[in-house]
């Protein structure tokens, strides 16, 4: 009888789907992913009576001719072969590569294994060529499987699955605590989650060696676990759209860490732009629904960009968007006076409270680089 995948992981596999010795993986949950690498593994191993040797190769350093004359023979002792191909794209570039790709995948020989992996964060498109692979894989009789890192919630129970796994005793609020430090509970959609599962495993392995085994509790967590909250750059804006101060100075030091300065610069100018358009339209007495047809925004963008432009005044807009240009130029340098990595942050941050804050009124002065 076939088993059910887990919670977070979509089955598209054709016919022999998980029997084949064939698959591709992905999703931005890369624990999943090897997990789904390490089935298929016991599965040839268990037919071929030994495990496979793996080897693992990018799409971009090898060829299909390669993979081809590693997987097309079988072996006549112990484990065959297991070819893991991350990101295969460039496999698929020409038609000549695709057709070459279709005959590997047609012709891999009892005892060995072709799996095919991809990795990207959520907020990201998938590759233009996923559903061709797809269809490639499934006409060869394997797998497909898509997995969906868990979050909020769903990584609390997550982890509590993990722990049982590895007969870890977590005691109540542990298993939240661990999901929280982690970064599971930024419920924005463009944070990269594709190492979270990993990271989770890894700290309750750290935890179960300290405990010896007596039960995790809230308190390890917290002094074991170091936090990797993640930013959020639309967390961000729509902080700064509706004047939290605090909170957005909060994401922006988290952001800042990993996101060039012009970026955050562009992003933080558009949302300021795009205020003081949805703030004229609203005092020429136009709707939040009309907004969806002159500056060609969705239903609810209009309504949250709304609900941000009534939170300020047109002064303090455009301060908002003088005091960026004033750390535009501080960033490129222009004068002569790009200052310090820490002196950029600390004007970055005194825009945020200067400019952003609801209690702060019109600004008192432009964004300069501290002495």
């Amino acid at each position: 009888m076939r088993s059910a995948p887990r919670v977070g992981a979509r089955v598209t596999g054709g016919p022999a789907g998980e029997g084949s010795n064939l698959g591709l993986y992905w999703g931005d949950d890369a624990y999943a992913i090897e997990r789904a690498i390490d089935a298929l593994a016991q599965r040839v191993g268990s037919a071929a009576g030994g495990p496979p040797e793996r080897w693992r190769v990018g799409g971009d350093a090898t060829s299909a001719s390669l993979i081809g004359e590693r997987l097309a023979t079988a072996t006549m002792f112990g484990g065959g072969s297991l070819a893991i191909v991350s990101e295969p794209w460039p496999l698929l570039r020409s038609k000549a590569g695709r057709e070459e790709l279709a005959g590997v995948l047609g012709n891999v020989a009892p005892g060995n294994a072709l799996a095919l992996t991809a990795t990207f964060d959520r907020s990201a498109k998938a590759p233009a060529a996923l559903d061709a692979l797809r269809e490639l894989v499934r006409g060869a009789g394997g797998e497909a499987r898509e997995f969906k890192a868990p979050k909020g919630g769903a990584m609390t129970r997550w982890i509590e699955d993990r722990a049982a796994e590895r007969s870890i005793r977590l005691e109540p609020g542990a298993a939240r605590e661990l999901a929280t430090r982690i970064g599971a509970m930024v419920a924005e959609g463009d944070v990269d989650r594709r190492r979270q599962g990993m990271v989770a495993v890894g700290e309750l392995d750290k935890l179960a060696l300290y405990r010896g085994g007596q039960p995790v509790t809230q308190d390890d967590v917290r002094a074991l676990v170091a936090e990797a909250v993640p930013g959020s750059a639309w967390a961000l804006l729509d902080a700064v759209g509706e004047r939290r101060a605090a909170e957005a100075n909060e994401l922006l030091a988290r952001l800042m860490t990993n996101t060039p300065e012009p970026v955050l610069l562009a992003q933080l100018h558009r949302r300021v732009r795009t205020l003081i358009e949805v703030a004229d339209e609203l005092a020429a007495g136009k709707t939040a629904g009309s907004l969806v047809r002159t500056l060609h925004l969705k239903p609810f963008q209009a309504d949250k960009l709304a609900g941000h432009a009534r939170r300020w005044t047109f002064a303090e807009l455009r301060a908002a968007l003088d005091g960026l240009l004033d750390l535009d130029g501080l960033v490129k340098g222009v004068g002569g006076a790009a200052g310090t990595e820490a002196q950029r942050r600390l004007a970055f941050s005194l825009w945020v409270s200067e400019r952003v804050s609801a209690r702060s009124g019109l600004p008192r002065s432009p964004v300069r680089a501290p002495a």
